[in-house]
C-alpha cells in the first residue's frame, strides 16, 4: 500500500509555478532543486511542479513538441482545506484566472474553481453537513 501520494504538474516556469504556488497554498516547498519543485499538501500527498524540459527527458520529446496553451485545463486539484476563501483569494490576486465562484455543490462542498498560470484547475473547497444548505 502506497504511503505517499505524488501530484505533478509539468510547467513551462518552474520559478513562477513555485512562486505561484508558495504564495497560494501559503507553504514552503519541502524540495526545490533545478528541474523539480515539491510541496506537502497533507496526509503525505505531494504537489510536484516538473519543469517540461526534465519531464521530455523522462518520457520523450514528442510528448512536449505541440504548442503550450495554459488557458485550456489540463488537470485539476480540488483540496478541502480550512477557509476556502482565502486560497481562492490568493490564486486570483497572483493571478489565476476565476472559473468558478464559491458556491454549493451538489456533492456538499462550498467550493470555488480558477485557472492557474499553467493550465492546471485549482478548486477550494469545504465539506458541508449533508443537512446544510442545499443539502437533503
Amino acid at each position: 500500500m502506497a504511503h505517499e501520494a505524488y501530484f505533478i504538474f509539468y510547467v513551462a516556469d518552474q520559478e513562477r509555478s513555485t512562486a505561484f504556488y508558495t504564495e497560494v497554498l501559503q507553504r514552503q516547498p519541502i524540495l526545490d532543486v533545478p528541474g523539480i519543485t515539491e510541496f506537502e499538501l497533507m496526509d503525505g500527498s505531494i504537489l510536484g511542479l516538473l519543469r517540461t524540459t526534465s519531464a521530455s527527458k523522462l518520457l520523450g520529446a514528442s510528448w512536449f513538441e505541440q504548442p503550450d496553451d495554459s488557458t485550456t485545463p489540463r488537470a485539476e486539484l480540488y483540496l478541502v482545506v480550512d477557509g476556502p476563501e482565502a486560497y481562492h483569494a490568493r490564486a486570483l490576486a497572483c493571478g489565476a484566472r476565476e472559473l468558478s465562484a464559491m458556491a454549493v455543490r451538489d456533492w456538499h462542498h462550498r467550493a470555488a474553481y480558477s485557472l492557474g498560470p499553467d493550465g492546471y484547475v485549482l478548486a477550494f473547497a469545504e465539506k458541508l453537513d449533508r443537512a446544510g444548505p442545499g443539502g437533503a
